[in-house]
């Protein structure tokens, strides 16, 4: 890992719908020390229907799926200011869409990078439409194996795209045996392209672990509290665990850049010679006596008697002279 991981803070519908809580997100990630926040860009007229079955009865406000993914728009020219706002505060304006249209949308905004969610993978038409903008692509791969993944994979190099891909789960709140943190060297070997994880466990070790196992994208669910609405809630982070995520992660990547060379001891000489021990008498001893182990202790410092490491060759011995309990043993003391 060359540089340091480029985390992402994900909106997603977090803000059910309000343009006022958006932009509260907004200043709340900027302050977090992430590089880039994330959102999902809706169009429902040209995304769904009616006959969409997932999550409809989860929401007390919303018929239908459709219904809600009404209320999550914003027009063309909200969006725009949604994007003035991230640039002011120096975030990185990166989004899913899921329709052509929004594709269309986000080329007027001014997208940074395109993320394509685990369910569209398998999209070409989308990801065609997004590959003519010539825009970096993130990939998530919750939902895909590596058949699926290898066409599509196929498909965006036969068109030069500049694209990355991030382990993920599609769980809400993805449980520890769920992680996969194995697929993301896995990912790194098979696709030779820069390969993140996709967060959806609600829990600060889990970026953690992923960036120490070799991410170097991290994706995860922002809510200012995990009890508020929304379809995300309980598999994000809050703001203030963000934070802690941020400094965690950056002091990995410092550990990662400057591997320790364990053959190399010389910056511990000083220390060495003051925690090593030297050999020791524990009794008074006359001349003559034979050394045995029961006989020896080890004292700090180390240079003030033999070597403690060097006891075996010790024993046996003979004393050349007297020593009293607590003197250090010279080679000079033996026979």
């Amino acid at each position: 890992m060359n540089h340091k991981p480029y985390l992402i803070a994900e909106i997603a519908q977090a803000h059910d719908g309000s343009l006022g809580i958006l932009h509260s997100y907004i200043d709340a990630v900027a302050k977090t020390g992430v590089q880039a926040i994330k959102f999902q860009m809706h169009i429902a007229e040209a995304e769904s229907s009616i006959h969409e079955p997932f999550r409809v009865k989860f929401s007390k406000e919303d018929a239908t799926r459709y219904d809600y993914w009404k209320r999550m728009e914003f027009s063309l020219e909200q969006w725009k200011d949604i994007k003035k706002h991230c640039d002011e505060v120096g975030l990185d304006f990166i989004c899913s869409p899921f329709s052509n249209l929004a594709v269309d949308w986000l080329e007027e905004v001014g997208v940074h990078t395109y993320k394509i969610g685990s369910g569209e993978v398998n999209n070409l038409l989308l990801l065609e439409k997004i590959t003519r903008t010539a825009k970096p692509i993130i990939i998530s791969s919750g939902m895909s194996s590596f058949a699926e993944l290898d066409k599509t994979v196929a498909f965006l190099k036969s068109k030069n795209a500049k694209f990355s891909i991030l382990q993920c789960t599609t769980a809400y709140p993805t449980m520890p045996k769920q992680y996969g943190l194995n697929v993301i060297n896995e990912l790194k070997e098979r696709y030779k392209v820069p390969i993140g994880f996709s967060d959806h466990s609600s829990k600060i070790a889990t970026g953690i672990a992923a960036v120490a196992t070799g991410a170097e994208i991290l994706e995860f669910h922002v809510v200012f509290h995990r009890d508020i609405f929304g379809p995300d809630a309980v598999a994000s982070l809050t703001i203030e665990e963000i934070k802690q995520l941020v400094e965690a992660v950056t002091e990995i990547y410092l550990a990662k850049q400057n591997p320790i060379n364990k053959n190399d001891n010389n910056a511990f000489k000083e220390l060495k010679s003051i925690f090593e021990k030297s050999l020791a008498i524990n009794k008074d001893l006359p001349i003559g006596h034979t050394i045995t182990f029961e006989d020896l202790e080890s004292k700090k410092p180390k240079g003030f008697g033999i070597p403690a490491q060097n006891f075996a060759a010790v024993i046996g011995r003979k004393l050349s002279n007297n020593k009293s309990k607590w003197d250090f043993l010279n080679e000079e003391d033996l026979a």
